[in-house]
């Protein structure tokens, strides 16, 4: 889509008012980072991008916002001045959006936080491969360690390229995504001599096209091209979309199912192999696969402060195991870690891309990326096949048919059952129950430099937390990437002066996220045109346990060190703090009592989990405990929304886990198909 050039200059005068030039506060300031404004560093061609993958009750809203913003009666909406925005003079322009802000009308708390993250993210994470990122030398971050010569060009997965108007394959198994269920079951059924297809919706990306550069990497690799969110705004998604899906670019942490949620599992949702031998082998030989080892050399800034300041307090610290291969103890491989949320150019991370894909394809499986799945196709009332649209690198799109003896559908908690629902299956439980682990970052200012960019993402966890008030439900706490783009979204913005501040201060920053296991989950619904919507509030009760959450954030904060700490709210409750005292404990008090409906916070989500959930009772769980579906035969599920409920702690393994005990199940009906094959043969010959 491309923008009018009213439409472009009501864009600039956004970028500028949330990154305004500004005289520099002092004369030894760095003048040339202040005076740089939000225009001359925002590629509109991206906003473009990030709505063409949007739905299209999105793409609207956003379309009416702008027109709002180019008409007089923009005014009505702060008791300002009756002018289009780009007419406002730049502080009027600054209190419309500090207004907005603040609001009392959802709409408008909406429409500023997807400008603000919009621009802010786009203004200090995106760059160029000839000129990088302007603002990068004077926030202290040194951006891509690229080029690379370790880095070896040759892709070791060969993807099925159609070139016909429309293609049709057979097979015995057909696998919906590639991420940690879908490579799984795809590695598992094709090492065991089945024939395998594997459909992804995203791209094949390896070594050198991992180029670390923020905004390209979550525009290619995520799906909605990093933007997804819940219909309110209030609540943003990172969701893989990409051969590997998850296991690409996640944070690395390979955490174990926690025995009380298994056993909850089991107990609640009648699905007893959830605490049986079989699916404890069945994490043994995923960890085993992925080289899950805690032999990293040492901790970025943000996690030795999370591991510091936890000691001093007498929390219960745990180092968290990752899977990676390979690492020395070279400071381009440590460097290199941080940027692996963007893909990982040395091949250290062992997700499915590296190993379970990998293995599917030296066994015969046949990938085809960038292709769009629009139904699953149901014959005799049994699952037998797909139908899907291919994407060519030339843009020219090609129709796929595919005929299976079993389906498997691996696409994530908001692609799955927007699929099966596409398909026309109407389970009452199908899209609900949506669990989100839901999340808010709260960052410390320290006087060392913190280098929150490089090293492991995560490697330290404070699990002091995590059954609050006797129940199974809490909070932990873990550090995040931190990378200037993200860094930007997730800190408030109050003024244009003060988010210019913070940001200069990036290299001092460390930030400390709270991961809700949540209890009331929400839905994934779709569209007319078939695409998924997501609706999502956080309760009161787990909105509590996050509060109790951040609360020990900050003291951890404290206690290691941190003079200055922000607190996730709108209006920036700022803790200041000396020696590891805190000065104005007030502050920390009062933070329940503030307002916390939907934008004003951020609140994020990695991990989407539940909605197709499986369990012993057909219904209210759509699929069964061997992950075929209650309702259809022949059609599998395979990722986190299989889960009962939350797991509590990052899934990868979790996933990759039920997905390899789903595999035995698709291992044993295809056997016992072929058994009972020449017995029927036998007896119509007799």
């Amino acid at each position: 889509m491309q923008f009018t050039d009213a439409q472009c200059a009501t864009l600039c005068a956004l970028a500028d008012t949330f990154i305004p030039s500004l005289p520099a506060p002092q004369p030894s300031a760095d003048a040339a980072y202040w005076e740089r404004s939000g225009s001359a560093g925002v590629d509109l061609s991206k906003i473009a991008l990030v709505l063409e993958a949007q739905p299209a009750s999105a793409r609207q809203e956003f379309m009416h916002l702008l027109q709002l913003l180019n008409t007089p009666t923009l005014g009505l909406t702060w008791f300002g001045p009756l002018r289009p925005f780009a007419r406002l003079a730049p502080e009027q322009r600054e209190k419309l959006l500090q207004s907005w802000a603040a609001s009392n009308v959802p709409q408008l708390r909406k429409g500023f936080h997807a400008l603000r993250k919009l621009f802010v993210f786009l203004f200090y994470g995106g760059s160029t491969a000839e000129q990088g990122n302007f603002v990068w030398e004077h926030i202290g971050y040194p951006g891509p360690q690229v080029p690379d010569p370790a880095v070896a060009p040759e892709k070791p997965i060969q993807l099925l390229h159609p070139t016909h108007n429309e293609v049709h394959y057979d097979c015995e198994v057909l696998v919906i995504g590639s991420g940690a269920g879908g490579g799984v079951v795809a590695g598992e059924l094709a090492a065991a001599g089945h024939e395998v297809l594997v459909l992804e919706k995203g791209p094949y990306f390896h070594g050198p096209d991992f180029t670390q550069r923020e905004v390209d990497m979550l525009g290619a690799l995520y799906d909605a091209r990093g933007a997804l969110s819940t219909q309110d705004g209030g609540l943003a998604l990172l969701a893989g979309s990409c051969l590997g899906g998850g296991t690409t670019v996640n944070w690395a942490g390979a955490f174990r199912t926690p025995d009380y949620v298994l056993e909850e599992w089991a107990r609640e949702h009648h699905v007893p192999h959830f605490t049986s031998p079989d699916f404890a082998r069945s994490l043994d030989a995923v960890s085993a696969a992925l080289s899950v080892n805690t032999d990293y050399v040492r901790h970025n800034g943000q996690n030795q402060a999370l591991w510091n300041g936890s000691q001093v307090l007498g929390h219960d610290m745990k180092l968290i195991p990752r899977n990676e291969k390979g690492l020395s103890e070279s400071e381009a491989h440590f460097c290199g870690l941080g940027y692996s949320g963007f893909g990982d150019r040395h091949g250290i991370k062992q997700g499915t891309l590296n190993t379970y894909l990998q293995t599917a394809f030296e066994h015969g499986a046949r990938l085809l990326c960038n292709t769009c799945v629009s139904r699953v196709t149901i014959t005799q009332g049994r699952a037998s096949g797909a139908e899907a649209t291919h994407t060519t690198p030339e843009g020219r799109t090609i129709r796929v048919t595919v005929r299976a003896k079993r389906v498997v559908v691996a696409g994530g908690s908001v692609q799955t059952p927007a699929l099966l629902l596409r398909s026309g299956l109407r389970h009452p439980h199908l899209g609900q129950h949506l669990h989100l682990h839901p999340t808010v970052a709260v960052s410390g200012l320290y006087a060392q430099a913190m280098a929150p960019w490089h090293g492991p993402m995560m490697s330290v966890v404070n699990d002091s937390f995590t059954r609050l008030g006797g129940s199974n439900f809490g909070v932990k706490l873990e550090t995040p990437p931190a990378h200037p783009g993200l860094m930007a979204m997730v800190l408030p913005w109050c003024s244009g002066r003060q988010h210019k501040a913070l940001m200069q201060q990036a290299a001092h920053l460390g930030s400390f996220i709270v991961l809700t296991r949540d209890r009331d989950g929400g839905r994934v619904t779709i569209d007319k045109h078939g695409m998924p919507l997501i609706d999502y509030t956080l309760s009161e009760y787990d909105r509590n346990h996050l509060l109790q959450g951040v609360r020990a954030a900050a003291e951890v904060h404290v206690a290691a060190g941190a003079h200055t700490v922000l607190l996730p709210h709108g209006t920036l409750p700022t803790l200041h703090a000396d020696n590891g005292r805190l000065r104005n404990p007030e502050v920390l008090a009062g933070l329940p009592y503030l307002s916390w409906k939907s934008n004003q916070f951020g609140l994020y989500s990695a991990h989407q989990m539940s909605t197709c959930r499986m369990g012993g009772q057909a219904a209210t769980h759509p699929t069964s405990p061997s992950g075929e579906l209650h309702d259809v035969p022949h059609l599998f599920v395979a990722d986190a929304s299989a889960f009962p409920a939350c797991s509590g702690v990052n899934p990868m393994l979790t996933i990759m886990a039920l997905a390899h005990h789903t595999a035995q199940h698709l291992k044993e009906s295809l056997r016992a198909e072929v058994v009972r094959r020449p017995a029927v043969a036998a007896a119509g010959v007799g």
